[in-house]
C-alpha cells in the first residue's frame, strides 16, 4: 500500500512514476486468489521498495506526509468497501472484466490503466472518505496521469484488503509499531 501511493505521491508531483514499481501493484489487483501475500506481488522483491519506504517511516526518517495521511484514509477507505456489498461485487466484475485484457496488453499498458482508472472512478471513488491527491496541477489535468493514478489507488485498496485478509488493523500502524518494524526488518533482510 505504501509503495502504491509513495508512486501516486510521485506522478502527481513529477507526472512520471517508477515503471519497476508500478507493475507488481497493478498487477496484484487481477491477483485474486494467490497462494500467499507474497504471491500477490510477484513475490517480496515486488514491494521491496515499499518495505524500505515503510522502514523509513517506523524509524522516524522523513516521509511524504501525504502518504501517511493517504495510508490512513485508504484503511478507512477499505472498510467502507467492504461493507457496501453491492460496491464490492461491482469492483470484482470489473476486475474480472479486465484481467484479459490486462494479460493480452500487459498490466500497465495506457489502455489498461485507463480502464482500470474508469472502474476506480465510477465505483470506489464514490465511496467516503475520498482520497484527495494533491500535486502540480499541470500534470494533474492530463487524464493519462489521472488514470494511472486511479489505478494506483486502486491498488493500495487491494493492499489494504489484503492486510485486513491476514490481520492486520487500522490502529496496528499506531499501536504496534514496534512489531510491524521488526517484520519489516526481517523481510528486507
Amino acid at each position: 500500500m505504501v509503495q502504491a501511493l509513495g508512486q501516486v505521491r510521485r506522478i502527481a508531483e513529477n507526472g512520471a512514476s517508477d515503471p519497476s514499481l508500478v507493475q507488481p501493484l497493478i498487477e496484484s489487483v487481477f491477483r485474486l486468489d494467490a497462494a500467499s501475500p507474497s504471491a500477490v506481488y510477484g513475490g517480496e522483491g515486488g514491494v521491496h521498495a515499499g518495505l524500505r519506504l515503510l522502514h523509513g517511516y517506523f524509524d522516524k526518517k522523513p516521509i511524504d506526509p501525504a502518504v501517511s495521511r493517504l495510508a490512513l484514509d485508504v484503511l478507512q477507505l477499505e472498510r467502507r468497501l467492504a461493507a457496501d456489498g453491492r460496491t464490492l461485487a461491482a469492483v470484482g466484475d470489473g476486475i474480472a472484466r479486465l484481467a484479459p485484457q490486462a494479460q493480452a496488453q500487459g498490466p500497465t499498458h495506457p489502455d489498461v490503466l485507463t480502464a482500470l482508472g474508469g472502474l476506480y472512478a465510477e465505483t470506489i471513488s464514490q465511496l467516503r472518505p475520498r482520497l484527495m491527491v494533491q500535486g502540480n496541477p499541470h500534470y494533474l489535468g492530463q487524464p493519462a496521469v489521472v488514470a494511472e493514478i486511479r489505478a494506483l489507488l486502486m491498488a493500495a485498496i487491494r493492499s489494504a484488503v489484503l492486510w485486513r485478509q491476514v490481520g492486520g488493523r487500522y490502529w496496528d500502524f499506531l499501536l504496534q509499531r514496534g512489531q510491524m518494524r521488526q517484520a519489516v526488518l526481517a523481510h528486507l533482510r
